[in-house]
């Protein structure tokens, strides 16, 4: 089944998006994601000038046989643009593999391991009170998870919190990205942070309880024993994880986070490959590995990255914000579906616009995603709705302290 042609589509329905569509000469399609948030255009332009002329001509079925061409044969290995781009064809011909055999993609994965996919949602709010809020809107919405971000008195604007304002009016619950021609300057004090967010989640418990899982995100911003104060600071309230505790490109500073908190780590939502994963993995440094489909060469190789986890009893945590499109989105929910080590997946709901360029039959109830039954991904591409939505240059934000030193955001 040999491929015909294959286009990236760069489109912008309430953000940008990279996608990829292989087509084989006997008409299948297959879908995938290289979004790459902040930088599209360098994902795209990997793909369309580097990636497709290789691909055509090719047996679209010999999957493994392709991802291992297109990571060994560039010679330059690694990294978030090419193993983004790696991801956009792995995906698209698992996508192709499945419709061709008749079956939702999980089925060639192994079948179904649970009935549904256990979700987190993000609240979020600049005071106790509106956190509070945040958390039932959730609840009603029929999340069982619930991710808390607050803002923190003396800082003007803190990753995660919906209701702070941002440059062209961004929702930071939908898009943290802002549509402008140089990104926004934000400020950091991590102090004021690790003083504050104990009474947050004290404040949550109290409210809702021991049984609700709460998670939180430290965005990579604290030194490791910054990070291991924290996870102390928080065993009272049972957090379900601390993600991003410290930036983790230094595995080895795992450790001492791992020595003095018992409070559960997630790690790995900027890593690409299974060599980020390997001091955190087999020394047991973490409890759930974050990476996207999206960003770490695809299902192919996240599929070997969390059977590598589950040898340790480290299970799934695949990264999902609204900058994995719904095609990347798809792929990580066939593969939670299938594992058996999976631990909980990040939904955040995309807006209408992206529902309309990207059809999709995947469902949240009750707390529970579902990839669906359709043949293939289950997500199908509007070519059209996609062309009347054009890219539009957006930057994340970067942090300096109050001393004026750049930190990381």
């Amino acid at each position: 089944m040999k491929i015909k042609s294959a286009e990236v589509i760069v489109s912008s329905p309430d953000r940008n998006f990279v996608t990829l569509q292989i087509t084989t000469e006997d008409g299948l399609t297959g879908l995938g994601d290289a979004t790459l948030n902040g930088r599209e255009l360098a994902a795209a332009a990997y793909l369309e000038h580097h990636v497709v002329p290789l691909l055509i001509g090719r047996d679209a079925h010999r999957i493994e046989d392709t991802w291992q061409f297109l990571y060994r044969g560039a010679y330059w290995r690694r990294g978030p643009v090419t193993m983004a781009a790696i991801a956009a064809v792995d995906v698209a011909l698992w996508d192709i593999k499945a419709k061709a055999a008749g079956m939702p993609l999980y089925q060639l994965l192994g079948g179904a391991s649970r009935d549904g996919i256990r979700a987190y949602g993000h609240a979020s709010g600049r005071d106790i009170p509106e956190i509070l809020d945040s958390v039932r809107e959730h609840l009603e919405l029929g999340y069982k998870a619930i991710r808390i971000q607050t803002a923190v008195p003396g800082i003007d604007a803190v990753y995660g919190v919906a209701a702070q304002p941002s440059a062209g009016g961004t929702r930071y619950d939908y898009e943290p990205a802002q549509r402008a021609a140089l990104p926004a300057e934000e400020d950091w004090d991590t102090r004021a942070y690790l003083r504050h967010i104990p009474t947050v989640f004290e404040a949550v418990r109290n409210e809702f309880g021991p049984e609700l899982p709460l998670l939180h995100d430290g965005h990579h911003r604290m030194t490791p024993i910054e990070a291991a104060r924290l996870g102390k600071s928080l065993e009272p309230y049972d957090l379900f994880w601390l993600e991003d505790c410290t930036p983790a490109e230094n595995q080895d500073a795992l450790r001492l986070v791992r020595q003095h908190t018992t409070t559960p780590l997630a790690i790995g939502e900027v890593f690409n490959t299974v060599f980020d994963y390997q001091t955190l993995i087999r020394e047991q440094l973490i409890d759930y590995v974050r990476s996207a489909v999206t960003h770490t060469g695809g299902i192919s190789a996240m599929k070997k990255i969390l059977d590598f986890a589950a040898q340790y009893q480290i299970k799934s945590g695949i990264h999902g914000p609204t900058d994995i499109s719904p095609v990347g989105m798809a792929a990580a929910l066939h593969l939670d579906l299938a594992i058996h080590n999976f631990g909980i997946q990040e939904y955040m709901r995309h807006g209408d616009l992206t529902n309309e360029v990207f059809q999709q039959s995947f469902s949240f109830k009750d707390g529970y995603l579902h990839p669906g039954e359709q043949p293939g991904l289950g997500v199908e591409l509007d070519l059209d709705a996609a062309a009347a939505h054009p890219y539009t240059p957006a930057y994340l934000p970067f942090n300096r302290l109050k001393d004026g030193t750049i930190h990381d955001w």
